[in-house]
């Protein structure tokens, strides 16, 4: 693909939003779960999820541009990057991207620059009473927010388990750990380890059933109750939830729990140093306008270790382009 002109720049970026919208309605619309082995005309895809064909077809162009799908005349296959859309993929992120597609969520970005004027949260000019008083209040978009959340959990997962070897460790504890889904999963591939899963009491109510000999579930806030003491401290896509005072505060937290020499693990998406597209800035400008939380560089990361207690020891770059930073307790 040739080079873009400066026009060709500023256009196709301002109207980039109707790229992501295209997204978000194959994903609510369950396209990808009506395409099988062989590909699928636009006439059948409309009848199938009770669409207008040719509506649906132009949709479908724009995705099949950016390669999601694949198109030939008039027929849509899969690609690697659309078969991520179908409910039954071990790693989907259906759900995910339905999320982002949800009003609260797609609606707080018109409200973007408030967030950059005021330092805010766009998000609390659209739910002021918070997301997790609305979720309560709607348990079908609860349920969609939980489906999500597990299924980006689920592709970060294997990255996890072959990036870093867990083998050395006698206790590990998950803090904001969600389910357990990860924790679950370091275990079984760790005999010799046991875990500790900490979270909010009405996350870790509904991680009972993951309870074991090996898994001990503790509810607390990592803000004002004592946490675990444990020789690793596993954190994935929690730091980014928080502006840097909070995060200071939270592996503060951790450090006062754990013992000298204790490994922290942070599992998050690193913004490159290098200038250049990359996922770590879009999700940047999402942290900033939902939740007033932020992404980081390698080197901010070490700045908060420092201050928290903890020393850089190196960052791993995973398959699922996130990266563990690791650091020990000094």
């Amino acid at each position: 693909m040739s080079e873009r002109t400066p026009f060709q720049a500023i256009v196709q970026t301002a109207l980039g939003f109707g790229l992501s919208r295209c997204l978000h309605i194959a994903a609510e619309l369950g396209v990808a779960d009506h395409i099988g082995e062989q590909p699928a005309s636009a006439e059948a895809l409309g009848r199938a999820v009770s669409s207008d064909p040719d509506s649906l077809c132009r949709l479908m162009r724009v995705l099949c541009d950016y390669g999601i799908f694949q198109m030939n005349r008039d027929r849509f296959s899969h690609t690697p990057a659309s078969q991520l859309l179908r409910s039954d993929h071990p790693q989907s992120l259906r759900s995910y991207v339905r999320m982002i597609g949800l009003p609260w969520f797609w609606g707080s970005y018109q409200h973007f620059e408030d967030a950059v004027r005021s330092g805010k949260p766009a998000l609390e000019m659209v739910l002021p009473n918070g997301i997790f008083a609305h979720l309560a209040a709607h348990p079908d978009e609860a349920r969609l927010f939980n489906e999500a959340m597990t299924g980006k959990a689920q592709a970060d997962i294997p990255s996890v388990l072959s990036s870093y070897d867990f083998s050395g460790f006698q206790r590990i504890a998950d803090i904001g750990g969600g389910r357990g889904h990860l924790l679950a999963a370091i275990l079984d591939a760790t005999p010799g380890a046991r875990g500790v899963l900490f979270d909010l009491p009405k996350v870790i109510d509904a991680a009972r059933d993951l309870t074991s000999e090996r898994l001990e579930l503790q509810a607390g806030d990592f803000f004002t109750d004592e946490l675990p003491r444990c020789d690793a401290y596993l954190m994935m896509e929690v730091i980014h939830d928080w502006n840097d005072a909070d995060s200071v505060r939270i592996l503060s937290a951790v450090r006062r729990a754990a013992p000298a020499g204790a490994k922290l693990l942070v599992v998050e998406l690193l913004i490159p140093e290098a200038v250049g597209p990359n996922i770590g800035a879009l999700l940047d400008v999402a942290m900033m306008t939902l939740l007033g939380g932020k992404q980081r560089t390698g080197q901010e990361y070490e700045k908060l270790y420092k201050a928290s207690g903890f020393r850089l020891d190196r960052v791993i770059t995973m398959p699922s382009d996130a990266s563990i930073i690791e650091g020990t307790a000094v």
